[in-house]
């Protein structure tokens, strides 16, 4: 694998708290923008990511897309509060330590076919999952832009603080 076991979790830890930080920054009058009709608003962005990155690891563990690990997660995101969904993002830290922990390189190798792909399980965690965070986060802070949080800068979205324009 291009990157060990312990430094994909980390990086998806530190995926976990960039999103935390620019959660932190949401007008929570502003979470039910969107900026068409066919786009999430804010929260329900919020609220898809307390479910994405982890269920994908258990459907790229299983080999398979499978409804039964997607759909209740879905459901259960959708009904959840603002500060909810920021809790349940927050605790994304320690399950992806837990989800991938016991995962040996084997695993990490094994080829499986999903998405109309076949690939490793290693690449699929990091081009589905952690690029996943990435992209969302990105979106996530367009969001924050275009509602007017013009002091937010590249510092937030790549660094996960505030810093200097």
């Amino acid at each position: 694998m291009v990157l060990t076991k312990e430094e994909l979790i980390a990086s998806l830890r530190n995926e976990v708290r960039i999103l935390v930080h620019l959660a932190g920054k949401v007008d929570k009058s502003k979470i039910d923008y969107r900026p068409t009709p066919t786009q999430r608003t804010t929260l329900e962005l919020l609220q898809y990511l307390t479910m994405m990155g982890p269920r994908l690891v258990a459907i790229i563990k299983a080999g398979t897309f499978d409804r039964a690990i997607w759909g209740p997660a879905e459901e259960a995101a959708k009904k959840m509060s603002f500060d909810e969904a920021v809790a349940a993002i927050q605790k994304q830290s320690d399950e992806y330590a837990r989800l991938l922990g016991g995962w040996t390189e084997a695993d990490f190798r094994a080829e499986v076919d999903m998405f109309g792909r076949k690939s490793s399980r290693g690449a699929l965690l990091v081009n589905i999952v952690l690029a996943g965070h990435a992209a969302y986060r990105t979106q996530l802070f367009c969001y924050l832009k275009s509602c007017g949080r013009d002091e937010l800068s590249t510092m937030n979205l790549w660094a996960g603080m505030d810093g200097p324009m």
